[in-house]
Formats: structure tokens, sequence, C-alpha cells
């Protein structure tokens, strides 16, 4: 093993032992990644996978992990960031790839359509599963606005990330370290971070295969002007997701404006949105209020 993905499993544990959630660490396999994901499991009762952004590991949502009493939640680190395996060309064709790797997942978990709670990529990979797999996904909560949704884009510093040449060299210039994850998380609007949460950021970052992956994705997602219109989730798309879905909006969220959170929100048939103080992630420093209403959203059909 490595020291990087030791120093990884370390502050992945302290993070979980902040905000008091007991979890087991499962690897299943997964063709579509030609390895192993990496999923931390805890609680008990109905099934609910749960869905990070880009650049984070599943265990980002232990503050609202433990509030979520009442399900067994299943933390997924998604391929390259974590402990999941990648390859090299994941990113190629990543709706195809999104969409094989949840569902390899969900068979790997043995789980049939179990409840989605997801933010950013990992809303984008939820709604590609409801479209391309509508069996496979109940009810869906998306926190903070899904990547490359509407009019939504992304600031300007994850654009200049996506143009391959500057985005290799700014990430040679600025390599990972505190003060770069203090500067990610005010871009997010989600300053100041829990230490434990900035060191697992960090050690997330020195993993092998995260700046590929990472500047890959932004690559395939977005370009300088904005997201690229040919993966960008359009009303229309929207129009067919039928799962029940829960809308928890950042007011301050730099990815998608309030008013960007209304759209989504009436493009979909059966979407509810609730505003909430905060950024791009809120459950960060919100999750006591953001739970309570996540719980009786998912409960209505239990």
């Amino acid at each position: 093993m490595t020291q990087a993905r030791q120093e990884f499993i370390l502050a992945q544990q302290r993070m979980l032992e902040r905000y008091e959630v007991t979890a087991q660490s499962r690897f299943v396999d997964v063709a579509s990644i030609n390895g192993k994901a990496h999923v931390l499991v805890t609680g008990d009762g109905p099934a609910v996978v749960m869905v990070a952004g880009i650049g984070t590991p599943g265990s980002i949502w232990a503050p609202l992990a433990a509030h979520l009493g009442g399900f067994r939640l299943f933390l997924v680190d998604l391929p390259g960031y974590g402990l999941t395996d990648t390859t090299d060309d994941f990113a190629g064709n990543l709706r195809q790839g999104a969409v094989g790797f949840l569902e390899e997942l969900l068979d790997g978990l043995e789980l049939d359509a179990p409840h989605f709670v997801a933010n950013s990529l990992g809303s984008l990979w939820t709604m590609w599963l409801a479209l391309d797999r509508p069996a496979r996904a109940a009810r869906m909560v998306h926190v903070g606005c899904p990547g490359v949704i509407l009019g939504s884009s992304a600031p300007l510093q994850m654009r200049l990330l996506s143009v391959k040449p500057v985005g290799r060299f700014l990430t040679w210039l600025q390599p990972p370290s505190g003060s770069q994850v203090e500067q990610l998380s005010r871009m997010v609007n989600e300053h100041p971070l829990a230490p434990e949460l900035a060191d697992l950021l960090l050690a997330t970052e020195r993993l092998a295969g995260f700046r590929e992956m990472f500047l890959a994705t932004l690559h395939v997602l977005l370009r300088l002007r904005g997201s690229r219109p040919e993966l960008r989730l359009s009303a229309g798309q929207l129009a067919q997701i039928h799962q029940q879905t829960l809308l928890v909006w950042g007011e301050d969220d730099p990815f998608g404006s309030a008013e960007v959170g209304e759209q989504v929100a009436s493009a979909m048939p059966t979407a509810e949105l609730i505003p909430i103080a905060g950024g791009h992630a809120p459950w960060l420093s919100k999750a006591e209020q953001i739970g309570p209403s996540i719980v009786d959203f998912l409960r209505r059909d239990t």
C-alpha cells in the first residue's frame, strides 16, 4: 500500500470519527473500471446511495450521514477519487461510463432500485442513470446544483482548468496543499472547512490517478465559455425524469443561482425545491437543518 493511500485511509477515519459515523469499507468488482469500487456502508433500513461531486470521496457525506437515521447508507467513492479504481480513458465516454459504473455498482451491492442522495457531478451521474436506466433509481435528492444543468456553469477557475494545457500548467504551478484546499473551499462558497475535511480533501488530491481523472472530466464537461452543450442536461431531458426528486439548493451556490434551481424544479415533473443558506455543498455546515427534510422526503414511500 502506498503512503498516499495510507494517509487517505487515516484522513477518512478521522472524518468519520468527527461526525460519529461508524462505517465499514466494502469493495465491489466493477467491470467498467477494470477494478474495484470502494463504498462506506453505515446504518440500517432502506438503501440510500450517496454520490459526491468531482474530486471528493464518499466520506465527504459524513456530516449529513450522521443525520439520516433509519436508512442503510452507501457512501460511494467515484472512479479516481478515494479508494475506487479507474482507467486511463474512463472520461472519454463519460455518460456511458457513469451509467455503467453505477449500474454495476448496484449489482455488486445487490441493490435493485435504491434511493439516491447526490451532489454536483454525482447528481449529473444519477440523473443520467434515471434517464438511461430508470428502473434502477427510486427517489432522488440533489444537494447543491447538479453538474452542467440548464443555464448553470462553473467558476472561472474550474473553466480554466478544463482547457488541457492551462489545466496541466495550473495544477503543476499549484500542487495539492493546505492553501490550495482553502482556495477551493472559497471557490465553492463553503469556507471555512472543518480541519478533518480539509485534511481529507488534501489526502484525496494526493492519490495516484486523481489529477488525470479530475482534469479529464473537467475537459469533457466544460470549456472556457461554460458547460459543453452536448452533455448539458436540458429541460427536455429533465422532463423525462419521473423519480420523485428533492432539490436542496444553496442560495450562494456559485455553480447555479437560485433562479436556476427554480428552473430545474419547474422542468422536472415531480420535483420540489428547498432553498437554503449555503454554497455548493450546504450539508457541510447545515446538516442538522437539511437532514430532517431529506429523511421526511425519503420516508414518504417506505
